[in-house]
């Protein structure tokens, strides 16, 4: 989605360098500061299995949620006193945001949900013919179903009927 080419994210704990460029989804959002709980406007870049802020789309990421520790992302409106809102949950630390409108607030929760569910370790990727990313079948030899043989994002869409969302 991204063309910005942005310094990476250095993680201060590990000194690891992690490249934000060619996001997956990105834009503003609103984040609760962990330690004097006032709200910040930030920018959010989506890649991969981290989801890094920084203040400007051009500046380098100072923070990083490591979505493989993350076990729920849904609405927090209620939660938070604020409209569009939406909240990140580790075992350690949950995360409160807000979007600018309720559309932007769906976008971001499917977008980090699937992220999320990517992964998770019962998430397995097929490919077009059933094959999983290791290139053997996932369906031990049977036959898929035409709905199975492809991995269709509708699959994780933010509804009612989802079980990975909650309202």
């Amino acid at each position: 989605m991204s063309r910005i080419t942005r310094p990476p994210f250095i993680d201060p704990q590990t000194g690891i360098a992690y490249d934000t460029s060619s996001a997956e989804f990105e834009g503003y959002l609103t984040k609760q500061s962990m330690w004097l709980r006032d709200w910040r406007r930030r920018y959010f870049i989506l890649k991969g299995s981290r989801l890094f802020f920084a203040k400007t789309p051009y500046e380098s990421p100072h923070g990083m949620i490591d979505l493989s520790k993350c076990t729920t992302v849904k609405s927090a409106d209620l939660k938070s006193h604020k409209k569009h809102s939406f909240e990140i949950s580790t075992p350690e630390t949950t995360y409160l945001l807000y979007a600018d409108d309720e559309k932007a607030k769906d976008d971001w929760i499917g977008s980090v949900g699937r992220a999320i569910v990517r992964c998770s370790s019962t998430y397995v990727s097929r490919g077009r013919g059933g094959q999983d990313q290791t290139g053997k079948r996932g369906d031990g030899g049977n036959n898929l179903s035409a709905h199975d043989e492809y991995d269709d994002d509708s699959d994780y869409s933010n509804s009612s009927n989802n079980p990975y969302f909650n309202d």
